[in-house]
């Protein structure tokens, strides 16, 4: 163990955000703990292709505590965080099996991410669920597959086309990547698998307030996404926004104020995200301001005006209308590691700096949009650059060569080979509000489902002596014991 002299940086969130900190502090004379509520990292841009059987969990959410096996000076803690004491400079815990740990430090690091907005209709998570973790996506599979399933077994040809029916809120990349999706699940892959449906007559519809999908990458790319997305047969219904979601459709209603119906049985939500629910407590502990998305005012270098020795980085973080992608998390993350790397060495720290690398998002099969520093790819041109993006940015060579062999099978040919799905909700790691997930999250581990609390039961007195066992008992184990024998027929 480390002694107390030596800098203790505490990292919350093994994100885009908090492992790259993790990794480049793991050299530094520091001793880092790792806080995470999850046991691995998650590259969340692929998320919706584990949805839409593509992918599986594992090639893109590698295990925390194995990718930082040999760095000796990092700790890794499976535990949720539930408050700060900044004044103590301690993080207040509770851990899977109902314990709760503080853990002090000199320097830290909070990069707890986001999970999805529902503006204020939280309601909506119910039957609208969004994408933010594997359970999300497995969730999202089991609708989707669930849906056709159902139409199957229908002989009435509304219900049939109530079951094939999409929608899906927001039409940024997330929302334009799943409705490609689907629609190429449906059109290329499941076409031969069903005997009294058509898949390949599945509606996908995209609702966004915008005039075109995918906004944020310029007028170019906008109309090429929107093109692209109905020769695939996705349905357009721009310049909408949704007043209503209830187990039966969506009601959307129009910028003259029209309002519509839009009758399905399953609605996803990808129309905007939040500062996860620490930023709130965070901010109170530390008396700073938040913004709209809830996420939290800092300073030019990423800390907290009354805490320097806090960082916040992220979708956490409020600075300079920074967007909320996984390159702010990334170099936010190792601005911080490299700010306690240089105090440690009595060096000044310098303003954090954001450099835009550029945006991407797969359309569908040999179809992507790119833009990198005003250069705009679309079609299969884009596509490779999406391509090359992805392999490099996920970690691991063995997910990098195993996401390059499915995507192979799937593009040029027509595998989806992850259509795996529960047909009961599990529950399980899903990103909705705190009270919704409540309601539909199982207990981390049976035990805690025992009247009699883990600690309370370890806690009881125990007796000295072990009781000693009956008379006929003994014998028959010193017999046992002597013949190399078993008790087998001893009491027979």
């Amino acid at each position: 163990m480390k002694t107390n002299s030596v800098h203790r940086v505490v990292v919350v969130g093994g994100g885009f955000g908090g492992l790259p900190a993790t990794r480049l502090l793991s050299g530094a004379d520091v001793v880092v703990t790792l806080i995470d509520r999850r046991n691995h990292h998650l590259f969340q841009p692929l998320l919706y292709q584990v949805a839409t059987g593509i992918l599986s969990p594992g090639e893109i959410a590698p295990v925390l505590r194995h990718k930082l096996r040999r760095h000796k000076n990092v700790e890794v803690i499976l535990a949720e965080v539930t408050g700060f004491d900044l004044e103590a400079r301690v993080v207040h815990t509770a851990s899977v099996p109902g314990g709760v740990t503080d853990y002090p430090y000199d320097s830290l690091i909070v990069a707890a991410g986001s999970h999805p907005s529902y503006f204020g209709h939280d309601e909506y998570a119910l039957v609208a669920p969004g994408m933010k973790t594997i359970d999300d996506a497995l969730e999202l599979r089991r609708r989707v597959l669930g849906a056709l399933e159902i139409a199957e077994t229908r002989t009435d040809a509304d219900l049939q086309r109530f079951f094939m029916t999409f929608a899906i809120v927001g039409g940024g990349p997330t929302g334009v990547e799943l409705a490609g999706q689907i629609r190429e699940l449906a059109a290329r892959s499941l076409t031969k698998d069903f005997r009294h449906i058509d898949p390949s007559t599945v509606r996908v519809m995209l609702i966004d307030l915008g005039t075109e999908p995918l906004s944020t990458f310029g007028d170019r790319l906008s109309k090429r996404t929107a093109s692209d997305l109905q020769k695939m047969g996705v349905e357009l219904c721009m310049g909408r926004r949704v007043v209503g979601v209830d187990a039966f459709g969506v009601d959307i209603e129009s910028t003259r104020g029209e309002k519509t119906r839009i009758d399905c049985a399953t609605t996803i939500w990808a129309a905007g995200v939040e500062a996860s629910p620490l930023a709130r407590i965070l901010a109170g502990a530390a008396g700073a301001k938040t913004d709209g998305a809830g996420r939290i005012e800092v300073l030019p270098d990423l800390t907290l005006p009354s805490h320097r020795e806090v960082f916040v980085v992220g979708d956490m973080a409020a600075l300079d209308n920074l967007p909320g992608v996984c390159e702010v998390a990334i170099q936010g993350g190792l601005h911080a590691a490299n700010t306690i790397k240089r105090r440690l060495k009595n060096r000044d720290t310098v303003a954090f700096k954001y450099r835009d690398l550029g945006s991407a998002a797969a359309i569908g099969r040999f179809r992507a949009v790119v833009n990198v520093r005003g250069i705009c790819l679309g079609g299969f041109p884009g596509w490779l650059v999406w391509l090359v993006i992805h392999v490099t940015f996920l970690n691991g060579f063995g997910n990098r060569v195993a996401a390059l062999w499915r995507w192979s099978r799937s593009m040029i040919g027509r595998a989806r080979p992850e259509r795996v799905f529960s047909v009961g909700r599990t529950g399980g790691d899903v990103s909705l509000p705190d009270e919704i997930r409540k309601a539909v999250m199982p207990k981390p581990l049976p035990i805690l489902e025992a009247e009699e609390g883990l600690l309370t039961h370890f806690q009881r007195p125990r007796p000295q002596e072990p009781t000693p066992a009956a008379p006929g008992l003994q014998d028959a184990v010193h017999a046992a014991r002597v013949s190399g024998g078993t008790l087998t027929g001893q009491f027979e």
